[in-house]
């Protein structure tokens, strides 16, 4: 009992935080536009706009994210089951993230003839969209995220590289986990709620698929490392999918 008490406090305190952080600039720069509108170039108000869109769909992410969790932990959440191709939600992915951070590169190497995975087609895309905008999210400007899809061992392999801050070996499963934030100088720079890739464990999983994380230190001084999150999804057979389609 203690302990779901404890873990509904480190829940509402923690979405508490996350809340109030971009409720406050978007208060705070639309109090000063109102009160200095005349005072302001056109230069200053188009930023104070900005900054006010920017934490708006911060708010937008962090709700969606919480609904996210929530549906998961329902026993009724209902998942349909189709035949998908990887090659267009990986491109419609990549395409919206690119629009978000401009900044970045991507690069697909996507193997020809790979097999359609039988997968809820929406919510393997929040999957990908997850990984490829966290990438982008923690990467230097102007780096790359590699993309890469081929087939190993009866599974479709899907693996999103980019370079960002180390993650130590034994923090390789706490990333996994609800409101996990790991304390850098270099994570502490992004905003986030530690609901994505918790959020995208549970869906891979969910659909009998499987994820894991590598990060491979590049000695530059300034604790950076390659990082690599890897998707594995079965390549079901007729009867499987069978199985799943009756489950409905």
């Amino acid at each position: 009992m203690k302990d779901i008490e404890q873990n509904y406090e480190d829940f509402i305190s923690t979405v508490s935080h996350e809340l109030r952080t971009p409720l406050t600039s978007i208060r705070g720069f639309s109090q000063t536009m109102l009160s200095s509108w005349d005072k302001l170039d056109d230069e200053s108000k188009k930023k104070f706009i900005k900054i006010i869109e920017e934490q708006s769909n911060r708010l937008i992410n962090m709700i969606e994210n919480m609904l996210a969790v929530t549906k998961l932990q329902n026993q009724n959440n209902h998942f349909i089951f189709n035949e998908t191709n990887i090659k267009n939600p990986i491109k419609q992915t990549v395409t919206i993230v690119k629009n978000q951070y401009p900044t970045q590169k991507f690069e697909l190497n996507i193997k020809n003839n790979i097999p359609n995975i039988f997968v809820d087609k929406d919510k393997f895309q929040q999957i990908l969209t997850n990984l490829i905008e966290n990438s982008a999210k923690y990467s230097p400007e102007n780096s790359t995220t590699m993309i890469d899809s081929y087939v190993q061992n009866e599974n479709v392999v899907i693996s999103v590289k980019n370079i960002g801050p180390e993650i130590k070996t034994e923090d390789y499963e706490k990333i996994f986990t609800k409101f996990a934030r790991l304390d850098n100088p270099l994570t502490r720079k992004v905003q986030g709620s530690g609901l994505g890739l918790f959020i995208t464990k549970n869906l891979v999983e969910k659909m009998d698929g499987k994820i894991t994380v590598s990060s491979s230190p590049l000695n530059d001084g300034n604790n950076l490392s390659t990082i690599t999150f890897t998707i594995f999804m079965p390549i079901k057979n007729i009867e499987e999918q069978a199985r799943l389609k009756c489950s409905q």
